[in-house]
């Protein structure tokens, strides 16, 4: 009879939970506490659904879920290790529910993938805000800091909500979860302020609400993707030594049939390469097999590493101020011992930096890990700059800032080169059709596009790719394809000059502006 009974019973709770469309209470034990937020989910503002729906859940050792603190102090409750809340208590006193001497607060954490940003239209809102911030939620949790008793927003004292982040040095933003009344979710940083110390991020908000850290997107590599690009940079790398070599060899003999400054600039940035990636080789290799952070080989090699890439860098930028004077300045532009000047800058500034660095003590092994989505990380090595913190304002000044601002002012010659092949162009093609004039304008079109190009390598703008490396892993693989196969690139503009020089010598008409733009001519 007795089993009866309670089957009786659990039967009249379960119609009970039904009839009430799901508004449960404790006794009824009809929603687990843990299920509220995918519940709410199929709800149009799921924020007030959970907000309403978890006071009347219920769950084994409710871990502080909901909490009835005094309303006549503040109080400070960590939901977990990485997490805390310090409710001030003039945020107590604005509660309604205070009148009793105690405030109900819910203090919990929730996934973020229950954040979903929309995209914004017009309506009401409850803060007055622009379209919310992007990035990726620390942690992937959502610190939820709620007096159920209703909205609690312009706070005389701030509410502090502290989020830990590890031993990775990240840069975020303090953010909230706003829904307005069309059901559309974003988040927004109105009313909070963001501030870092000791590992851990510390918002100060003047609402409770759910709160997030928002940090910059962190690209993630698969094993597989550090095995394909280790391979493809190693290769590359080799391939660029090899045909750096047969490119110097090319420029020599052109210097010797047709002396040519521009040919001399090639030359020389085409040894910087070979230094390039001949370092960068033995530099993995050393690194490798050192156990110390300041190994005097391994430094020396990072020394001579970083002092390559500069003379790379150095000589690109020499590139473009040689076409400056070609296209922008065009009379007047002879300079006495030319090539022995451009070389005291392009071989000169890079050993300048580099001992300068050396005496500092920035060079030695360099350590770099990298995240994998599955949580993972691999360890990438090379005798380059240490990770102290001066070696990094180093490295950003020295490998970042002045190749970009290179590549501003070689994108701004190469946007010249267009111009006036365009200009030359147009003032050469004539009026008539036929066959053999399309012919004509297709030969002159590919032999402009092969100039771009070309100018495009010799001026190091592969380098400005680096931009789109934070984007997507394609974009990791584009820039490592085309800076490590950079020496093929001289090589193959070396192999063009020459057929234009042999092309030159057995004919007796020239294009004059195609000469020009493809030698460098002064």
């Amino acid at each position: 009879m007795r089993p009866i009974l309670l089957w009786l019973l659990c039967t009249h709770a379960v119609q009970a939970c039904l009839e009430s469309n799901h508004i449960f209470s404790p006794a009824t034990n009809c929603l687990q506490c843990k299920d509220v937020a995918e519940v709410c989910q199929a709800e149009r503002l799921w924020t007030r659904c959970y907000e309403k729906k978890i006071q009347s859940c219920t769950s084994k050792g409710r871990m502080g879920l909901i909490l009835t603190l005094d309303a006549s102090q503040e109080s400070e409750q960590s939901p977990t290790l990485e997490h805390s809340v310090h409710i001030p208590q003039s945020a107590f006193r604005k509660s309604r529910g205070s009148e009793n001497g105690t405030s109900t607060v819910l203090v919990t954490v929730l996934d973020s993938s229950y954040f979903k940003p929309t995209n914004r239209i017009r309506g009401r809102t409850l803060f007055p805000i622009p379209s919310g911030p992007r990035g990726q939620v620390l942690g992937g949790t959502v610190l939820v800091a709620h007096v159920l008793s209703g909205p609690m927003r312009n706070l005389p004292e701030p509410v502090t909500l502290t989020f830990k982040y590890g031993k990775k040095d990240v840069d975020g933003t303090c953010v909230f979860w706003e829904d307005d009344d069309d059901g559309n979710g974003f988040w927004s940083t109105y009313g909070c302020n963001t501030s870092k110390s000791d590992g851990k991020f510390v918002c100060r908000c003047n609402h409770l609400s759910f709160f997030a850290v928002l940090v910059n997107p962190v690209l993630s590599l698969s094993p597989k993707d550090v095995f394909h690009l280790t391979w493809m940079t190693s290769v590359g790398s080799a391939l660029s030594a090899i045909f750096s070599v047969m490119g110097l060899v090319i420029f020599w003999c052109l210097s010797k049939r047709q002396p040519d400054r521009a040919v001399g600039l090639h030359a020389h940035l085409a040894a910087a390469l070979l230094c390039l990636h001949s370092c960068f080789l033995l530099s993995r290799w050393r690194a490798a097999g050192v156990s110390g952070v300041s190994d005097p080989s391994c430094g020396a090699l990072g020394l001579f590493l970083h002092w390559s890439l500069l003379a790379v860098v150095c000589w690109s930028a020499l590139e473009g101020f040689h076409l400056y004077l070609l296209l922008v300045r065009v009379f007047n532009i002879y300079v006495r011992r030319y090539l022995l000047k451009m070389s005291a800058l392009g071989w000169g500034v890079p050993t300048l930096i580099a001992l300068v660095c050396g005496a500092s003590g920035v060079y030695g092994k360099y350590t770099r890990e990298l995240r994998n989505p599955d949580n993972g990380s691999s360890t990438m090595q090379l005798c380059w700059m240490s990770n102290s913190t001066g070696s990094l304002a180093v490295t950003y000044a020295t490998t970042v800032a002045f190749p970009i601002l290179v590549v501003l002012f070689n994108s701004c010659m190469l946007g010249l080169v267009v111009f006036k092949l365009w200009s030359l162009r147009g003032m050469g093609v004539g009026v008539g059709g036929g066959a053999k004039n399309a012919r004509e304008k297709a030969k002159r079109l590919w032999k402009d596009c092969v100039t771009i190009v070309g100018l495009s390598c010799v001026l190091g703008l592969p380098f400005g790719l680096l931009t789109a490396t934070y984007v997507s892993t394609p974009a990791v693989y584009v820039f490592t394809a085309l800076n490590s196969l950079q020496g093929l690139f001289v090589f193959l503009w070396s192999l063009a000059l020459l057929c234009k020089f042999r092309s030159d010598a057995s004919s007796s008409s020239k294009d004059t502006s195609t000469q020009r733009m493809m030698t460098f001519n002064s």
